[in-house]
């Protein structure tokens, strides 16, 4: 690196005093200026950039993830666009892009995204292995999702963690000095805060990140899965049967709505004082706190009165998690790849990464092992559960192997279907395994 001044140790230890968010933006637009000129990518003369990713959920996220970008435009001389879209309409958008051969050059999506067109998207395993080295490695769920046949189909940059978000009151009121560690513990504070008139309630519609994450950790937590090892279709099981059953014993406790919710259902829900447990990532607590510094006192006694926990072990005795992915992918049809090579590696050195996830106050975590280490996850002992999400989360494909069939059953929304048809009543339990094998054997043929 050219300018010393920006070590990477100095960078890690600097986050401290950078966590209410990224560096000042004349010392950024140093530092950028010094990478650009020992990159390993150089952009293409003229280049310009077109990105889509995710809309955020945290604005202070937002808003240092723009700085990056602001930088590195103006330390590249390149153009730089970013769209944002909602977590349902990223697939859609990217399947259409990847089929006509024309949209952006970057797509920042969910789960296993590039797994639906590998075909289409670019090599980028210089990038990760640079990333990789320099930082530690990557944990297994983050290799698992973004390689295929041994190449980096694309590059995890952060993982949503979802974990269960809830009132520390209602929670003591039904009976509990501590969150359950066990999911035969979980039912029964959930029954007794129904109970207590303190309801809980997760989604069961077509929420791409809150339902599939929970919904799988139901089905994995009792030894259930839609594919085998093998990637044999195995979701006609005992184990299935018994999941399905927790299920609907939690979805009786769960307040009213819960099938059509979208993955902004229980942020809003939660913080209009309805819901006093959800599944979710940090962003209700962070949106809480927020308005609370605003002035908001019915949201800040939310954000006092809530705290986090891990998904509860199940039968299968060790944590079995879905926490959401997102990796950036990057089209074979387009005609800056040094760009987007260099934005990506960019946007994930320490510089920038680190002040980066603080500003994501804990909705985002690390893929790259050396960024635990970031002193914000202990700053606020409400936020240090999500630290781990990436490390304790499978791929999409469970204990199979991650591939376009695992990524589609994923975006067909098999699981959660499955869960729905039969907590709803529009199905029976060997009706609603069964749909879900036919679907699941559809894509594995």
């Amino acid at each position: 690196m050219t300018n010393s001044k920006f070590s990477r140790r100095s960078i890690l230890k600097g986050t401290a005093a950078a966590s209410a968010g990224i560096m000042g933006s004349t010392d950024l637009l140093q530092f950028a200026k010094a990478w650009a000129q020992d990159a390993q990518w150089k952009p293409e003369a003229g280049a310009k950039l077109n990105v889509l990713r995710w809309k955020r959920f945290v604005p202070a996220e937002d808003e240092a993830f723009m700085q990056i970008v602001a930088a590195f435009s103006k330390a590249m001389n390149i153009e730089v666009n970013i769209t944002n879209e909602s977590f349902d309409d990223i697939q859609p958008k990217a399947s259409v892009a990847a089929n006509t051969g024309q949209g952006p050059d970057l797509v920042w999506g969910l789960h296993s995204l590039p797994h639906l067109f590998p075909d289409k998207v670019a090599d980028l395993s210089d990038v990760a292995d640079y990333l990789g080295k320099k930082y530690g490695g990557w944990v297994p769920a983050a290799e698992g999702t973004c390689k295929k046949d041994g190449k980096w189909i694309a590059v995890p940059v952060a993982f949503n963690g979802g974990y269960m978000n809830y009132r520390i009151k209602a929670m003591n009121d039904a009976g509990f000095k501590e969150f359950p560690k066990d999911t035969a513990g979980f039912l029964e504070l959930c029954k007794a805060m129904k109970a207590k008139g303190t309801l809980p309630g997760f989604a069961l519609g077509h929420a791409t990140g809150d339902a599939n994450a929970w919904l799988h950790w139901v089905l994995w937590s009792h030894g259930g899965y839609l594919i085998d090892a093998n990637n044999a279709v195995s979701i006609n099981s005992p184990e299935t049967a018994k999941s399905l059953e927790y299920c609907k014993a939690l979805y009786e406790t769960f307040i009213p709505g819960t099938a059509s919710w979208n993955d902004s259902s229980n942020n809003k829900a939660f913080l209009s004082g309805e819901l006093y447990l959800t599944s979710n990532g940090i962003s209700i607590y962070a949106a809480a706190q927020a308005a609370g510094k605003g002035g908001d006192a019915k949201q800040q006694a939310i954000a006092d009165d809530m705290d986090h926990g891990a998904f509860p072990i199940g039968p299968v005795g060790k944590p079995q998690e879905l926490q959401l992915c997102f990796p950036i992918l990057q089209f074979q049809y387009s005609k800056v790849p040094n760009a987007g090579k260099a934005f990506i590696a960019f946007m994930m050195d320490a510089a920038q990464y680190g002040p980066w996830l603080s500003a994501a106050v804990g909705y985002l975590t690390q893929p790259l092992n050396e960024y635990e280490k970031l002193p914000f996850w202990t700053a606020d002992p409400k936020r240090t559960v999500f630290r781990d999400a990436a490390k304790r989360s499978l791929t999409a494909a469970g204990i199979g192997k991650m591939d376009e069939k695992a990524a589609s059953a994923i975006a067909d929304f098999i699981v959660v279907d499955m869960y729905a048809n039969y907590c709803t009543g529009g199905a029976d339990l060997k009706g609603a395994i069964s749909q879900a094998e036919r679907a699941a054997k559809r894509l594995y043929r």
